[in-house]
């Protein structure tokens, strides 16, 4: 939960009532920069996702809310729920700003036995552990609902864990199933420390020990996340510590980076080796992502993360209006173990399947004559302005990729957005230096870079591209770039270049707002 920017000011309660007074004004989810597949509140700003849970059928995005303001401040759980990750509707906001206690990020987990009492005639309890964030201390907290999630009661004898901080913030918390306890991973951001404690109650909290790595980039870390995920084309898991970057990301500016190990129930053992470039995603806008509590098991399916997508270096003036604030598509994450001599393990992401029955119609071309691939693409003009593209590339000679979103009467030298390979450097690229409205912040303009090597001479890149963002995938998840863009509604034209495509599948994406 970032501190950037603060404003403390004093609210009271926010009230179903001045929730829907505050949002009915705009529902139609059509303003030129508007998300068509991706969640954004209808009004407002929002960054970290907070609480991801699924319980009884419904999915539970929490995510830091502003109710009052299209700035940073007055940080509240904001709350939407789904039933299949992809549909979204939003509802009131969760756990609201108290006094000069303000909601920053955390987790939720869902009770089952019991262990914390809230329950109640045997209704089982979903409990939030927060952070409380005053002026001058950061603690931790709890809250409880019995009704899935639309009522909150805050636990009387909070705060749970109060080291008497400045910067302590940020707890993910899960259930331990082989010592039968609740863990806790919380971090005191400006001395890169992550702290591990255990509870058999979510309420008496004992800390059992610490992280710190010297080869990380960032000076803060934020919004950590532990996890375990399947190991590719094996029986074995894995433990991935998820590290959120308040600086000094790839792209510049905020990101997040990764260390694989084992976790004893009481600590992380990092197993990545000092200097390895762990980054989980190589793009200017992916940060805070954290992944879902109490998902059901389905065969040996991983993780599943959701990200704000943005960067704390622009994120307060991108020119979006009335809402401020995107979350990233939710992604799968798993493993691949990488043979010797390397001998490490590395992260693999993907979109998740849910979202497949958005794809509609389609262009397949297959080839090597570009320019023939542009005319047949003219004449099959897809509707829309949000679509899927899969290309098939050869590490040919010279650079390859796709023009997305191009401003089409403006002879070479209008908006657009380029995604590439370049074979000599072998790196993936976007550059969103013409891709629209970029002078709103100096940070935002740029080409940002993601290393890739050939998989049996080819590259496959998948391209989702919405109203105001494009996310890259590139051989099946190896590396991903996820990067803002605020074109103008008229700049709809796909335009391929260089040698070495060989295949594009494009397909539209209807929009999850009906």
């Amino acid at each position: 939960m970032t501190r950037t920017l603060v404003v403390l000011l004093v609210f009271g309660l926010i009230t179903p009532d001045l929730f829907a007074q505050r949002t009915t004004g705009d529902t139609t989810y059509k303003q030129p920069h508007r998300p068509q597949y991706h969640f954004s509140p209808r009004a407002n700003w929002i960054n970290d996702p907070n609480g991801l849970v699924y319980y009884d059928g419904e999915y539970h995005l929490f995510y830091q809310y502003n109710p009052l303001g299209i700035r940073w401040g007055h940080m509240t759980w904001g709350h939407a729920i789904s039933r299949d990750l992809v549909h979204w509707q939003e509802l009131p906001p969760a756990i609201p700003e108290e006094g000069e206690t303000m909601i920053y990020s955390g987790s939720c987990v869902i009770d089952k036995t019991n262990t914390s009492g809230f329950g109640q005639d045997g209704r089982v309890p979903m409990v939030a552990i927060y952070t409380g964030a005053r002026p001058d201390n950061q603690s931790q907290h709890i809250a409880y609902s019995l009704d899935k999630g639309r009522t909150w009661t805050k636990y009387a004898s909070n705060p749970i864990i109060d080291l008497k901080q400045k910067d302590f913030r940020d707890p993910k918390v899960f259930w331990y199933e082989p010592s039968q306890h609740w863990v806790m991973i919380v971090l005191l951001p400006t001395d890169r420390k992550a702290l591990f404690y255990k509870s058999p109650n979510l309420k008496v909290w004992t800390k059992t020990g610490e992280f710190t790595a010297a080869d990380s980039p960032a000076t803060v870390w934020e919004c950590p996340d532990l996890v375990e995920v399947p190991v590719d084309g094996t029986i074995e898991r894995k433990w991935v510590l998820l590290l959120s970057m308040g600086n000094n990301a790839p792209a510049g500016g905020s990101g997040m980076q990764y260390y694989v190990g084992r976790f004893n129930g009481s600590t992380f053992i990092n197993e990545s080796k000092p200097g390895e470039q762990r980054y989980v995603d190589w793009g200017k806008d992916y940060y805070a992502a954290i992944t879902f509590n109490n998902l059901p098991r389905r065969g040996n399916r991983g993780a599943i993360s959701i990200g704000w997508m943005n960067n704390l270096q622009y994120a307060s003036e991108i020119p979006t209006t009335p809402f401020r604030g995107t979350m990233t598509l939710p992604r799968e994450l798993r493993l691949a173990k990488m043979p010797a001599p390397v001998a490490r393990y590395e992260l693999r992401q993907q979109p998740i399947q849910e979202l497949k029955p958005l794809l509609g119609t389609s262009f397949q071309w297959t080839g090597t004559d570009v320019a023939q691939l542009n005319q047949s693409l003219a004449s099959n003009s897809l509707a829309g302005d949000t679509y899927w593209l899969q290309l098939e590339l050869e590490a040919a000679k010279t650079g390859v990729g796709v023009r997305v979103k191009k401003e089409e009467a403006a002879q070479g030298k209008g908006e657009e957005t380029v995604i590439g390979y370049d074979p000599a450097k072998q790196q993936v690229y976007v550059d969103r230096s013409r891709s629209g409205q970029v002078a709103f912040k100096k940070e935002f303009t740029g080409r940002f870079t993601a290393p890739l090597k050939p998989q049996n001479g080819r590259i496959s890149l998948q391209i989702w591209v919405d109203r105001s963002s494009v996310e890259v995938f590139g051989n099946n998840g190896e590396i991903t770039l996820t990067n803002q863009i605020f074109p103008k509604p008229e700049s709809r034209g796909i335009e391929f270049f260089g040698d070495g495509l060989r295949s594009v599948l494009i397909r539209s994406v209807e929009p999850i707002w009906k």
